[in-house]
């Protein structure tokens, strides 16, 4: 992915993944393609029963690990597998902007040693739209940037920390605290990602949204992680996304 111009890439791409085989493969080229002259490794961590999100990989040179099941167990999995100086934790069903790498870069060339995208969300839908610019709103306040801004950090700084927490939900949260309760600077981007809609749609907007917001106070009120997966989505408490 990009020139091969050194044997140790950039950048490792670490895509989690539960029953995404029939989204993988434009996922893989998506990063292919917004890579451009960055060398990019692409990890695909498949907590799924069978592993067949793996199966129907097509692209040669993909790094895939067959992984136990748990969002945090799997970006953690990723990394633990991954060689290049800055990590990347993407979601199967989200999109980056066209410069998500040069943006990276500029971004961790300076203090900040962490971050993550704006939102989007794909949907013409003006609620969506609102949604989404609360989240944006709630991430610069709080520097907690949920998992689908596609989270960014430095690989040494990962390792340090000690990587996401082995939780099926809020290891997205857990982590960004941790690492402004180490003080580290962090960068919320102005460009967006862009993640589907597939789980509103499915849900209901107000029945999906108003769970988000519950399940996030009842964490930061002491709730389990694997008691709150439940209601997440039933196959949360085994699943990668």
């Amino acid at each position: 992915m990009g020139e091969n111009t050194t044997t140790k890439p950039q950048f490792s791409v670490i895509i989690p993944v539960y029953d995404e085989a029939a989204n993988i493969n434009s996922t893989i080229n998506h990063v292919a393609e917004v890579a451009q002259s960055h060398t990019v490794e692409i990890i695909v961590c498949d907590g799924g029963p069978g592993h067949e999100t793996i199966a129907a990989i097509e692209t040669p040179g993909v790094i895939t690990i067959p992984s136990k099941p748990g969002r945090g167990i799997q970006l953690n999995t990723g990394a633990a597998h991954a060689s290049g100086e800055i990590l990347l934790f993407l979601h199967a069903d989200t999109r980056l902007p066209s410069t998500a790498f040069q943006d990276i870069a500029h971004a961790l060339s300076g203090a900040s040693v962490a971050g993550a995208f704006s939102l989007a969300i794909d949907s013409s839908s003006i609620e969506l739209k609102i949604i989404a610019w609360f989240a944006n709103l709630r991430s610069r306040l709080e520097r907690l940037p949920y998992g689908d801004q596609a989270h960014f950090v430095r690989t040494a700084v990962f390792r340090s920390l000690g990587g996401y927490a082995p939780i099926p939900i809020m290891e997205d949260v857990a982590f960004f605290k941790q690492i402004n309760r180490q003080r580290l600077p962090i960068s919320i981007l102005a460009g967006k990602v862009t993640t589907s809609s597939r789980r509103w749609d499915k849900e209901g907007m107000v029945h999906r949204t108003l769970t988000n917001w519950w399940l996030r106070l009842r964490y930061a009120m002491g709730a389990r992680p694997e008691d709150l997966v439940r209601h997440y989505r039933p196959h949360d408490s085994e699943a990668g996304q």
